[in-house]
């Protein structure tokens, strides 16, 4: 398993259930590991054979402007399922955090990891064979 990362990414969106935090945007970081069987770009030195990091980040600021959550827990799936449907992940693991939401802590937030579902990939006309490519290398 390869695994393409974006670690710290910041951005500004309204989530929460405290009345104070439904309005006005504020500050959530991230970091993400995208996993694929095998990046071709190793080879090939080609941006089309691999995860683009700056689609993804757009990616990321799209939804977090318009994705209409109040759990930081809700959004990381989202993210999950974007990153599975649209970038071809076959894992992934999302940390999402509020890094300002009480005076006296770093950050508050949630770790999740996803997983393509296996049946997936003979939907899209891939070998199933090829799901199973890099099993055992990620945490289940």
């Amino acid at each position: 398993m390869d695994v393409v990362y974006i670690e710290g990414l910041t951005g500004q969106t309204v989530i929460g259930i405290d009345k104070s935090e439904l309005h006005d945007p504020q500050t959530v970081r991230m970091s993400l590991a995208i996993g694929v069987p095998f990046l071709r770009a190793c080879a090939t030195d080609r941006i089309e054979d691999t995860v683009n990091y700056a689609a993804v980040r757009e990616a990321i600021h799209g939804l977090l402007a318009s994705h209409g959550l109040q759990l930081l827990e809700a959004l990381a799936e989202r993210i999950a399922q974007m990153l599975i449907a649209d970038f071809g992940a076959h894992w992934v693991r999302v940390t999402l955090a509020k890094p300002a939401k009480f005076d006296d802590v770093d950050a508050v937030g949630v770790v999740i990891e996803r997983r393509r579902p296996v049946d997936s990939d003979a939907r899209k006309g891939a070998p199933v064979s090829l799901a199973w490519i890099g099993r055992g290398y990620v945490p289940e």
